[in-house]
C-alpha cells in the first residue's frame, strides 16, 4: 500500500481553546466523590479454616467458612498467605470484606462448570442468569481486594475450549435482550457455553482493588458493572485467552484507575454502558466521571469506548500514560446504528504509544452492523499531546452516520511519525486539528529546479 505523509498545522482559534480544561479541577472533582472502603480492623487467616496452599487441595469450604467469620463481625479481612490455593467454585463476597492476598498467595480456581452456579450477572452487555464469575459480588458496599498475590482463572483449559461453541448462548441472549424478555426469565448457564468473568461487581458501592494480579481469565478479567466510587490501582496483568479484556467499566460511575500494568489478549480497557435495549432502558445510569492516569498498556487496544454503550458514556479523562509493543488499535471510540446513546465528553492528554495497527479509530459502523434505527451520537472529543511511532493501517479514522455526525473533535499536537494510510473522516461536523503531523514533518519547500 502507498505510505502516505502529510502535515496538518493550524492555529488556535477560540473555538479550539473552547474545548480546553482544567485538569487539576477535574482530578479534584473525580476524587472527591470516590471514597476507599470502610473495613473493620478484624481479621482472620484462612489456613485457619482448612485452607492448605499446596496446590492440590480444594479449599472452597474453607474460604466460605472464613466469610462466615468475618461476617458475625459485620465484616473484616480474609487473610491469604504464601501458597496456592485451589478453589473448585466461586468466592461470594460480602460487605465490609477485604481479601488480602499476601506475596506469594495464588488462588487458582477449578474449570468445572458445575462448581459455578448461575447468578445475576451481564454477558456482553445483556443482563442473563449465568455461572457465576470467580470472584462476584452483588448488591455489596465497602469491599477490596488487595495484596500482591494473584488470581488465577485457569482459562486455557474447558473454558477456552467453550469460544468456539458460545454462538447458541450469546444469540440467545440477545434475542432476550431486543424481546425484553423479563430478566427472571434469562436463565442460560449450564448448556449455553457463555464463560463467566474472572472478577465482577454487581451493584457496589465503594470498591478497591489494589496491586494484585491477575492470569488467565475465562473471559473478561475485571467488570464492574452498575457500579460507583470505585478505585483500581497497582494491578498486573498476564492474561491472555479469547475475550481477555483488562478492565470493563460498565455503568459504573465516580471511577479511578491508575498505575496499571496491562498485558492482556484484549481490550485494556473498555468502557462500557449495557446492550441495545437493556442499555438505553437504564439511561439513567450513564458510565462516567472515570480518570485514567499513569498507566502502561499493552495487549490488543488500549483505551476503548463501546461498542456497548447504549445507556451512554460521558466524562472519561485519560492522562499522563504509556504503551509499549505492538497494538491493534490505540485509541478506539465504537458503536454502530443499533446502539442508540451517546459518546460524549472524552478527554485523553499526554499519551505515547508505539506501534499500532490504527492510531484513533472513532466508529459509528462497527462490525458493518446496524438497522439504522437507534444511531449513537459520539461528540466533544479532545486528544492532546498523544504521539504514535509506527501505523501501518490508518493514522486517523472518523466516521459517524448520516443525521447523527460525529461533532467537536479537536486533535492537538498529534504527532504520527509513519502511517500507510493517512486520514479518512466521512459524516464529521467541526472536526479541528492543531500541530497536527502524520509522517516527516514538513518545513521550506525545495525550490524549483
Amino acid at each position: 500500500m502507498r505510505k502516505i505523509v502529510f502535515l496538518v498545522l493550524l492555529m488556535i482559534s477560540g473555538s479550539l481553546m473552547s474545548q480546553s480544561i482544567n485538569k487539576d479541577s477535574i482530578v479534584s472533582s473525580i476524587e472527591s466523590r470516590i471514597s476507599l472502603p470502610s473495613i473493620p480492623d478484624y481479621s482472620v487467616n484462612v489456613t485457619d479454616f482448612g485452607a492448605d496452599g499446596n496446590g492440590e487441595k480444594d479449599c472452597k469450604k474453607a474460604f466460605d467458612k472464613a466469610i462466615k467469620a468475618i461476617a458475625r463481625k459485620q465484616g473484616g479481612i480474609i487473610v491469604v498467605p504464601k501458597g496456592i490455593y485451589k478453589i473448585d467454585g466461586p468466592i461470594h463476597f460480602i460487605s465490609f470484606m477485604n481479601l488480602h492476598l499476601e506475596a506469594g498467595a495464588k488462588l487458582v480456581f477449578g474449570s468445572n462448570p458445575k462448581d459455578y452456579p448461575n447468578v445475576l450477572t451481564s454477558w456482553e452487555g445483556t443482563a442473563v442468569y449465568n455461572h457465576s464469575p470467580m470472584i462476584y459480588g452483588i448488591d455489596v458496599r465497602d469491599v477490596a481486594i488487595t495484596g500482591t498475590g494473584a488470581i488465577d482463572g485457569e482459562g486455557h483449559g474447558l473454558w477456552a475450549t467453550w469460544k468456539p461453541e458460545e454462538t447458541k448462548g450469546k444469540q440467545m441472549s440477545r434475542d432476550m435482550n431486543h424481546n425484553e424478555t423479563p430478566i427472571k426469565d434469562r436463565v442460560l448457564g449450564l448448556g449455553y457455553k457463555l464463560r463467566p468473568q474472572l472478577v465482577q461487581f454487581v451493584n457496589a458501592k465503594n470498591v478497591l482493588i489494589e496491586d494484585v494480579k491477575v492470569e488467565d481469565s475465562p473471559f473478561w478479567c475485571v467488570h464492574l458493572l452498575k457500579s460507583k466510587s470505585i478505585t483500581l490501582r497497582g494491578i498486573r496483568y498476564d492474561a491472555h485467552n479469547k475475550n481477555n479484556d483488562g478492565l470493563d467499566i460498565e455503568q459504573s460511575s465516580d471511577v479511578l484507575i491508575e498505575n496499571i500494568a496491562f498485558n492482556n489478549a484484549d481490550d485494556n480497557i473498555a468502557i462500557k454502558a449495557g446492550r441495545d435495549h437493556d442499555g438505553r432502558n437504564n439511561a439513567h445510569m450513564p458510565s462516567e466521571n472515570i480518570l485514567v492516569r499513569n498507566c502502561k498498556f499493552q495487549g490488543l487496544h488500549a483505551l476503548v469506548i463501546g461498542s456497548e454503550m447504549s445507556a451512554g458514556v460521558k466524562n472519561v479523562y485519560v492522562f499522563d500514560s504509556e504503551a509499549s509493543g505492538y497494538l491493534k488499535r490505540g485509541i478506539y471510540l465504537k458503536t454502530n446504528s443499533d446502539r442508540g446513546g451517546f459518546i460524549k465528553n472524552v478527554h485523553l492528554e499526554n499519551i505515547r504509544f508505539g506501534n499500532v495497527e490504527d492510531a484513533i479509530y472513532m466508529t459509528s459502523n462497527y462490525h458493518g452492523e446496524g438497522s439504522g434505527k437507534y444511531p449513537s451520537k459520539i461528540s466533544d472529543i479532545t486528544i492532546s499531546n498523544v504521539s504514535f511511532k509506527t501505523v501501518s493501517n490508518a493514522a486517523i479514522v472518523i466516521e459517524g452516520f448520516p443525521g447523527y455526525e460525529v461533532e467537536n473533535v479537536l486533535l492537538d499536537h498529534l504527532n504520527i511519525e509513519s502511517a500507510t494510510n493517512g486520514m479518512t473522516l466521512s459524516n464529521t461536523k467541526n472536526i479541528q486539528f492543531n500541530e497536527v503531523v502524520i509522517g516527516e514533518k514538513q518545513g521550506v519547500p525545495s525550490a524549483a529546479k
